[in-house]
C-alpha cells in the first residue's frame, strides 16, 4: 500500500557504524576485552578455588550478620541445593559474570543518573536512550557484542551491562529529583555549594531509591545469563542451553532451579545490605 515511499536501510547504516567502530577503535575494544576477561576470570577462579562448604558457611554468616535469621537459613539451603545437584562451579561462574557486569553498570550508570538529575538537557538526551535500551529485544545486543568483542564471557558481560544499566540510571535520576525543594533551599541558604548539596543532601536522601535501582540492575544482570550463553558466556546459562539442545528435562530442571536459587539469594542479600546501609 505504501510501496511508493522510499525505503530507509536503517540496518545497513547500523552495520556501517559497527564496522567503523571495529576498524578505528578496535584497539580500545581489545583493551576493554582484556581487562574484562581478566577480571571475570580472576573472580571466577577465586570463587571456584574456595571450597564450596566454606563459601556456603561464609555467605550464610553474611546473611545472619545482616540481621536476617530466616535469610541465613534460606541462603544455606539454597546454596546447599546448588552444590547437591553438582552445579556449584557453574553457579560461581555465573556469580562472577553477574558481579562484574553489575559493577560496570553501576560505575557507568550512577554518574549518568546524577548528570541527568542536574541537567534537563542531559535528561532529555538520556531518557530516549534508556527507552531504546529497555525495549530493544535482548537478543539484538548479542550481535554487535560478538563483532566487537568476539564470543565468550566478554561479549556476554557487555551485553549484560547494556541490558541491566537502565534501572539504576532512572532511579538515581528519580531519587535525586524527589529530594524536597525546601530542604534544598535551606541548605543553599546556609551556604552549601553544589558539590555539598549533592554529596551531603541529595545522595543521602535519594539513597533508598538508588539502592532499589542497584537491586534491579543486579537482578536484570542475572536474568541475562541464559541469553548470554548463546554467545559463549559460561555458567548456569550454558547448562540450560545444553539441556535445551539435548532436550534433557532433568538436567534442564536442575539448572533452572540453580538459577532461581542464586537469583533469590542475591536478591534477598542485596536488599538486606541496602536496609543495613540505610540504618547507619
Amino acid at each position: 500500500m505504501l510501496d511508493f515511499l522510499p525505503q530507509i536501510p536503517l540496518g545497513d547504516y547500523f552495520e556501517v557504524l559497527i564496522d567503523f567502530l571495529n576498524r578505528y577503535l578496535g584497539w580500545l575494544f581489545t583493551g576493554m576485552s582484556a581487562a574484562i576477561r581478566g577480571t571475570v576470570s580472576g573472580l571466577e577462579n577465586a570463587l571456584i578455588f574456595v571450597p564450596a562448604l566454606l563459601m556456603i558457611v561464609a555467605l550464610t554468616a553474611l546473611a545472619y550478620w545482616l540481621g536476617k535469621r530466616n535469610l541465613a537459613i534460606f541462603t544455606f539451603i539454597g546454596l546447599f541445593v546448588i552444590q547437591f545437584v553438582d552445579l556449584w562451579e557453574s553457579a560461581m561462574s555465573t556469580l562472577a559474570l553477574v558481579l562484574v557486569s553489575s559493577l560496570i553498570a553501576l560505575i557507568v550508570g550512577i554518574p549518568i543518573g546524577i548528570l541527568a538529575s542536574r541537567s534537563e538537557r542531559a535528561d532529555g538526551v538520556v531518557r530516549p536512550i534508556l527507552d531504546f535500551m529497555q525495549t530493544m529485544p535482548a537478543f539484538v545486543y548479542l550481535i554487535p557484542a560478538i563483532i566487537l568483542f568476539e564470543r565468550g564471557n566478554v561479549a556476554g558481560t557487555i551485553a549484560t551491562v547494556i541490558f541491566a544499566m537502565p534501572p539504576v540510571v532512572r532511579l538515581t535520576n528519580l531519587g535525586i529529583r524527589q529530594v524536597p525543594e525546601d530542604v534544598m533551599e535551606a541548605a543553599k541558604s546556609l551556604g552549601s555549594t553544589s558539590r555539598q548539596l549533592l554529596y551531603k543532601i541529595q545522595l543521602p536522601m535519594a539513597l533508598p531509591t538508588i539502592l532499589a535501582g542497584i537491586n534491579q540492575t543486579i537482578m536484570l544482570a542475572l536474568s541475562m545469563v541464559v541469553i548470554a550463553s548463546m554467545i559463549g558466556a559460561g555458567g548456569l546459562g550454558s547448562d540450560v542451553r545444553f539441556a535445551l539442545s539435548r532436550v534433557d528435562i532433568g538436567f534442564g530442571f536442575e539448572a533452572g532451579v540453580a538459577v532461581v536459587m542464586l537469583a533469590m539469594i542475591i536478591d534477598r542479600i542485596s536488599q538486606a545490605i541496602g536496609k543495613k546501609t540505610q540504618s547507619y
